[in-house]
This record gives structure tokens, C-alpha cells and sequence, in this order.
């Protein structure tokens, strides 16, 4: 069935079930840059979307934790071929795509962020700027900037980034569940 939106998420673990009990298509890509990006391909191409939608979990040490946060650029935080006289975060000879990737604002009344995607658990300050991380963002972005299709993502602010952050996570998935399924709802209803 074609529609004009999908949804993707990380994990189940990020859903908590609650948009499934809800009858609401979830898409998961599983986690990491490779799995976002083939993931969001396949969904785009099964779908026919104009908007993909990912929400999720994000750690940070800028934004309150519980906080819903709209991310307006995407960028690489573990991209880093400086040796070779690359700028950290940007992708040597991909003049299509600099090192970060804007996002049009869809969400008025939530903060906007800069968010760090890596292949890694980030517990410290990243080497790109950026005021929350995350493991597929960037990899989406790319993926429906190449194929013209519109990315919004919320992320839902779990950790700190920090030592703690993987206790962190976990144990604050299901309020972070009930917060995006109320967003989701209340751009669907």
C-alpha cells in the first residue's frame, strides 16, 4: 500500500510496543549506519513515501533528558580521515553531500539540535559539533536526500552521553515510548 508517510525507528526497544498496540506501522532498521541506510532505501522503495519519519532515542549533554528534540541537521561524528587532510565528519570525494545534512523544520513547538550520528555508543564529546548523538540518523538522511524524499526526525532525549548513559537508556525507553507515540498521534489524527 502506498502512503505519503512511513515511519522508522531504530529498535523495538524505542516502541516499547506501544505504536503496534496502536495499529501503527513500524518500520526498524536495527542498529547502526549500514542498517539505517539500507533499511530506509527498502522503505522508501516498498512504500513510495514523500516523508519518512524517524523517531527514537538519542543521548545528550546539551538537551534535558525526557525531552523531545527536532533534528535539524545530520552530522557524522565518527566520520574522520584528517590524516589524509579531511575535514573530521566529512566523507572524502562526496561532493553530493557535505558533512552535515540540513533538515526543513516541521515541529514548531520543539527544540531543534544538531545531531552526531556514529557507529558507536557515544559516552563522551564527540569531535564533530553537534548537542545530541545518535547511531542511524545520519544514514537515513543521506539515504532520502538522494532520493528526494523528506526526512523528519524527533529524537527523544534518554542519557546524558555520558558514563552512565547505557543504564540510562534503557531504564528510560518506555517513557520515551509513550512521549513519540503521542507526537506521532498527534500528526496523524
Amino acid at each position: 500500500m502506498k502512503s505519503s508517510l512511513a515511519l522508522i525507528m531504530a529498535l523495538p526497544n524505542e516502541s516499547k510496543g506501544l505504536f503496534e498496540q496502536a495499529q501503527i506501522d513500524v518500520h526498524y532498521s536495527g542498529i547502526g549506519k549500514v542498517n539505517a541506510a539500507f533499511k530506509a532505501f527498502e522503505v522508501i522503495q516498498a512504500t513510495g513515501c514523500k516523508t519518512l519519519l524517524n523517531l527514537g532515542s538519542a543521548g545528550s549533554s546539551y538537551f534535558e533528558r525526557h525531552a523531545l528534540v527536532e533534528v535539524t541537521s545530520f552530522v557524522q561524528r565518527d566520520m574522520d580521515v584528517s590524516p589524509l587532510g579531511f575535514e573530521v565528519g566529512v566523507t572524502p570525494m562526496d561532493q553530493d553531500h557535505p558533512g552535515a545534512i540540513d533538515l526543513e523544520p516541521y515541529f514548531s513547538h520543539l527544540p531543534k539540535g544538531v545531531c552526531g550520528t556514529g557507529d558507536s555508543f557515544e559516552t563522551g564529546q564527540p569531535k564533530v559539533p553537534c548537542n545530541l548523538v545518535d547511531m542511524e540518523g545520519y544514514a537515513m538522511a543521506k539515504v532520502c536526500k538522494k532520493l528526494g524524499v523528506r526526512l523528519i526526525s524527533v529524537k527523544y532525549i534518554t542519557d546524558g552521553a555520558d558514563d552512565s548513559a547505557h543504564l540510562d537508556w534503557e531504564e528510560n525507553l518506555m517513557l520515551g515510548a509513550k512521549k513519540l507515540l503521542s507526537l506521532y498521534q498527534s500528526i496523524t489524527t
